[in-house]
């Protein structure tokens, strides 16, 4: 009897103390006080990255302790070296990365700007292309008519592996979720995006060919000049020429021109183009309105991965007898974990549809909420009133 009780006892203690507990972080501008967005909360112990919402807040499960890591490219990086966190909201204040030159006025190069963006995008895709693995939380709102009518997310595993310099993708969903309800007729190329295809665009950086065509590449004006808050980097910015009837798109990309890495680029079209390209297109196309993508890569030691991606479009789609307007579709990509050990899997396991559409929901925990990037209180809505009108 004595050996029983000591057996639970030890048990009971092992359970309590291997028990993971909820924490949240927000990482606030010392001096505005004010939230920041897209700060990367590194938790030493687990290596899991997070990302900052727009209320700067990130949410993570850690049994024990451990030390986090907060940087953002506009302010000073912060190590807390603590012992046990306290599971509740901890607050966490940034300096603004003020380094009092004034790079942003200086031009760095103005000579051949296509050989330096030639040769960092190279080398950046030279990077990618090794054999690694990364679990990604991914998201998507959908709306139509200015009204949310469909949100997915899911916890995914993609495995990369480069094939004659190019990467390709293996992508396993472990759990994921669907609410809402979209009309048969919006077509199924617009109900999701294709995780695989996106995902190889952003490790293969597809997104420049344009500026890298020698046909295409003279639609562009290049300008460089050194970042305004961090010294390390370059900013890049491509614009479409004022006389160009081909190029929309405008880029903005942020470089370390010693590591010669991508860290972060950024695409919209042009407003005044969509102006001037704004005809009546023909039955069964869309009309975009507004597009943009932001895509940001890590550089972790000797490691380089995508560390988080925002593609948002809005467009009208015409048929023969009406018009539907105002589809906007918001789709996030946010890594949660890197790895370099490829991982087993049998052929049935793998996911091979183009999006979570019309995978049938697997929820074996609250994965939405430790998972890279914490929902806001007004997304939080949103899901919600998706989910119960199921």
């Amino acid at each position: 009897m004595r050996r029983l009780l000591l057996l639970f006892i030890v048990l009971f203690n092992f359970s309590a103390f291997s028990q993971s507990a909820k924490y949240s972080i927000v990482v606030k501008d010392i001096e505005t006080q004010l939230p920041i967005e897209n700060a990367t909360v590194l938790i030493m112990k687990t290596r899991q990255v997070l990302l900052s919402n727009k209320e700067g807040k990130v949410t993570f499960e850690l049994n024990g302790s451990s030390s986090v890591q907060v940087s953002e490219i506009n302010y000073e990086k912060v190590t807390l070296r603590w012992g046990p966190l306290k599971p509740d909201m901890f607050v966490v204040y940034l300096k603004n990365n003020n380094t009092n030159n004034k790079l942003d006025e200086i031009v760095v190069s103005k000579e051949n700007p296509y050989k330096t963006l030639n040769r960092i995008v190279s080398n950046s895709r030279q990077k990618l292309a090794v054999s690694y693995r990364l679990k990604v939380y991914v998201r998507e709102f959908f709306m139509l008519d200015n009204k949310y009518s469909y949100y997915n997310d899911g916890l995914v595993n993609f495995q990369f592996v480069a094939r004659q310099k190019k990467v390709n993708t293996t992508l396993l969903v472990e759990q994921n979720r669907s609410y809402g309800l979209l009309e048969t007729d919006i077509g199924a190329d617009l109900k999701g995006y294709n995780l695989n295809v996106i995902m190889e665009n952003y490790s293969n950086f597809k997104y420049f060919d344009p500026l890298l065509d020698s046909k295409t590449r003279k639609e562009y004006d290049y300008i460089t000049k050194g970042h305004p808050k961090n010294k390390d980097y370059y900013v890049m910015n491509v614009m479409p020429l004022d006389k160009s009837k081909k190029a929309v798109d405008s880029f903005e990309i942020i470089y370390d021109p010693e590591k010669k890495l991508i860290i972060e680029f950024s695409i919209i079209i042009t407003p005044s183009k969509l102006i001037e390209f704004d005809i009546q297109p023909d039955a069964g196309t869309k009309n975009i309105t507004r597009s943009q993508i932001k895509v940001s890569y890590r550089v972790d030691g000797l490691d380089y991965f995508l560390l988080s991606s925002n593609e948002e479009i809005a467009y009208d789609l015409y048929f023969k007898d009406k018009t539907k307007k105002n589809i906007q579709v918001r789709n996030n990509f946010v890594t949660t974990k890197f790895n370099k050990q490829n991982f087993t899997y049998k052929e049935s396991d793998v996911f091979k549809e183009k999006s979570l559409f019309n995978k049938q929901n697997k929820i074996l925990t609250n994965y939405w909420d430790i998972s890279g990037f914490t929902a806001t209180e007004e997304e939080k809505g949103i899901i919600d009133s998706l989910q119960f009108k199921l």
